[in-house]
């Protein structure tokens, strides 16, 4: 159980949230802990997304779309919220399973040495069964506590977490210097990162559960993997210091095509083609700082990073 005396808050970056927005509001107002602080920070919707979240009791901070940033955004609402003892982190599609989702996440918090911790995302009632075993292999049954002295066992795998759902203490968010400001994506990572290195534990709470999944194309896995290999090229200490991501990616590869086998015979061709998609956006993104934004923009998923006047240095 929490401590009762934590204040809390919940927030949640949206953009034209869609047709989920109802279910994660609603979601969130069926949780167990009542006294919650609840912000969006909106970037310019031009949908019900702003209405509904005033409806169900957030505050709303907005800002130009032109400004989104994953790291730059998530701090703008870690420092609205700056008194805050624990900041929970959704993003607007993930939809908590159970009422005690947050009281569950915000539980490792008791540890003293916490310095966050993120939940365990559940296939969609419509996910591909590619992305039911994405959800198993990364987020197991098993809760787990990883401090920096695991990464000898984990390697790369030791930082992993996701900011679809998680939990920060504050305190410990601002001794590593907050989310990174201009991340093409992974500011969750490098947070983990950073705090693991400062001597903080990350946790992995299964009790702690959302609906989170996404049933990608081919075509989104190539961008997403550009984009992957772009946040490496970026973050080389992360490799210096904790090994390549090259062991764990084979893993899920093994993985991947085994559970094909056995669960779902006619995933073994998408999986096959999904692999190829991976490699080859992974691989193509070693040489991104030698294209220009027009072409960078067409290959990334995160077209809003690569803004006409930045440089690709």
């Amino acid at each position: 159980m929490f401590k009762s005396n934590l204040e809390i808050s919940i927030l949640i970056p949206t953009y034209n949230a869609s047709h989920l927005w109802l279910e994660v509001l609603e979601s969130v107002e069926r949780q167990s802990i009542t006294s919650l602080k609840k912000v969006i920070i909106d970037s310019g919707s031009t949908d019900d997304t702003v209405i509904l979240a005033k409806q169900h009791g957030f505050q709303v901070v907005q800002i130009d779309k032109s400004e989104f940033n994953h790291g730059k955004t998530r701090q703008q609402l870690a420092d609205f919220v700056g008194n805050t003892d624990i900041a929970v982190f959704l993003t607007q599609d993930a939809v908590l399973e159970s009422p005690d989702s947050i009281q569950n996440i915000v539980s490792a918090f008791d540890d003293p040495e916490i310095g966050m911790a993120y939940g365990r995302q559940l296939p969609r009632k419509n996910a591909e069964p590619l992305e039911i075993h994405a959800r198993m292999f990364n987020y197991p049954e098993i809760s787990d506590i990883r401090s920096y002295n695991d990464k000898d066992r984990l390697g790369f795998k030791v930082f992993f977490c996701s900011n679809s759902f998680s939990a920060y203490r504050l305190s410990a968010l601002n001794a590593v210097g907050g989310f990174p400001s201009d991340s093409i994506m992974g500011e969750d990572a490098i947070v983990a990162a950073k705090m693991l290195l400062k001597k903080f534990k990350l946790a992995y709470l299964a009790n702690a559960t959302v609906y989170h999944s996404h049933n990608y194309t081919l075509k989104e896995e190539f961008k997403r993997y550009f984009d992957t290999r772009v946040f490496h090229e970026q973050n080389k200490w992360l490799i210096n210091e904790y090994g390549k991501p090259t062991g764990e990616g084979f893993k899920f590869v093994k993985s991947e095509i085994s559970y094909a086998i056995k669960q779902h015979k006619t995933s073994l061709f998408k999986s096959v083609g999904s692999i190829f998609a991976k490699w080859l956006g992974y691989n193509m993104a070693k040489y991104y700082k030698k294209m220009p934004v027009t072409i960078l923009r067409k290959l990334s998923m995160h077209q809003f990073y690569w803004k006409t006047s930045k440089t690709n240095e």
